[in-house]
């Protein structure tokens, strides 16, 4: 069982520098046609100063920086049993190329159903840019199958 003493668990903060390729490469991954993302003419037609990053590509900092490797550790969640629950996003402003992102995770909740056979955690997390301004907020569900 994931040790419920870990409700309020704070990841250390994940820093992401957004660099041009890596946008237009997760575009590409994605299978995101938009120009706005790969095309900085477009972007900058649409009002951006440069590439913004696609709508998911915030999730990257956590993976990039291994802290989401780390809190499994500590979790105790083998990547076996590691099911992808839920992800939500809500964004304030923009994270564009040159903008350096600092991502702040904490455990919500944890829980389980079916007399223990699913467990569930519940991890919410703050993107701020380099002026410390708020660009999402981001929740996600692991779901542990025993």
């Amino acid at each position: 069982m994931i040790d419920k003493a870990m409700i309020g668990y704070e990841m250390e903060p994940s820093v992401l520098p957004i660099e041009r390729s890596r946008l237009r490469f997760f575009a590409k991954a994605v299978g995101e046609t938009n120009p706005v993302y790969t095309d900085e003419a477009a972007a900058r037609a649409a009002g951006y100063p440069d590439l913004p990053a696609p709508p998911t590509f915030l999730f990257a900092a956590e993976l990039d920086s291994g802290a989401m490797d780390r809190l499994l550790d500590k979790l105790q969640i083998p990547l076996s049993k590691l099911l992808h629950g839920e992800q939500s996003f809500t964004y304030h402003r923009p994270a564009c190329v040159g903008d350096t992102v600092t991502v702040r995770s904490r455990i919500e909740d944890i829980y389980d159903k079916k007399n223990g056979a699913l467990e569930f955690v519940i991890k919410t997390a703050r993107v701020t840019n380099q002026h410390d301004e708020l660009v999402a907020e981001m929740r996600s569900v692991l779901v542990c199958r025993h």
